[in-house]
């Protein structure tokens, strides 16, 4: 059996670099993505019945991820502010020996579009153009379990900022973009590792340029930029 796998498809996204997203899958629920599909897993037949579940399990290629030359078996989470050394498998971490990623997200709509079949989806954590290699339905009776334990992550699991956006500024973004936005600057976009409250932090969503500081548990965003 070979060992390569093969991009079925790609999730479009309104954040082209990874600087912005949710650091968890399912964190953002009113952030969408569109998957994709590539030929010849774009027949709607390969989706046929995926409408009965309400979420599904994807598994994604790290992009925009610098190569490692070697095996690194420690990882420094952002969760515990970058400075405690946690095993690669007790991580989420993209320095993986196969650099493989798994999100939960909502389905939306079951959707096509020039006779290709795409999957609307909620709750997304992914860059746009991730490579998506498996999509699974979610089975809540074998795998919601009420008591699991969540370690280090847990203490940061209710961690949100209050948002600051000024009105000419938030008028610059789409109605219907505003929603996203606000919850992923709601969900803190620093590196866990910074808190400068004097630094401006930027990133990119849906063509603007977002900038912002952050202090006290408020993030105040100072402008917006529409990107060419």
């Amino acid at each position: 059996m070979s060992e390569q796998l093969t991009v079925i498809a790609r999730i479009r996204t309104d954040f082209p670099e990874k600087f912005g997203l949710p650091r968890q899958s399912g964190l953002g629920s009113a952030i969408r993505g569109r998957v994709v599909f590539e030929r010849p897993y774009d027949t709607p037949d390969a989706l046929r019945g995926i409408e009965q579940f309400s979420h599904l399990w994807l598994i994604w290629g790290f992009s925009g991820v610098p190569e490692r030359e070697s095996f690194e078996p420690l990882v420094r989470p952002p969760r515990l502010g970058g400075n405690e050394r946690v095993g690669v498998f007790a991580s989420r971490s993209p320095f993986r020996p196969n650099r493989l990623g798994l999100s939960l997200v909502r389905l939306e709509a079951v959707a096509e579009e020039d006779g290709r079949a795409q999957l609307v989806v909620s709750g997304v954590d992914l860059m746009d153009g991730t490579p998506i290699y498996d999509v699974k339905p979610y089975l809540p009776y074998a795998e919601a379990i009420p008591d699991a334990r969540g370690g280090f992550a847990d203490a940061h699991s209710e961690d949100m900022l209050e948002v600051v956006f000024p009105p000419d500024l938030l008028s610059k973004i789409p109605e219907d973009k505003r929603p996203a936005l606000l919850q992923a600057l709601s969900l803190d976009p620093r590196p866990a590792y910074q808190n400068d409250p004097e630094r401006v932090y930027g990133f990119l969503f849906a063509g603007y340029n977002i900038r912002f500081r952050a202090e006290n548990g408020k993030v105040t965003v100072t402008e917006v930029e529409s990107v060419p």
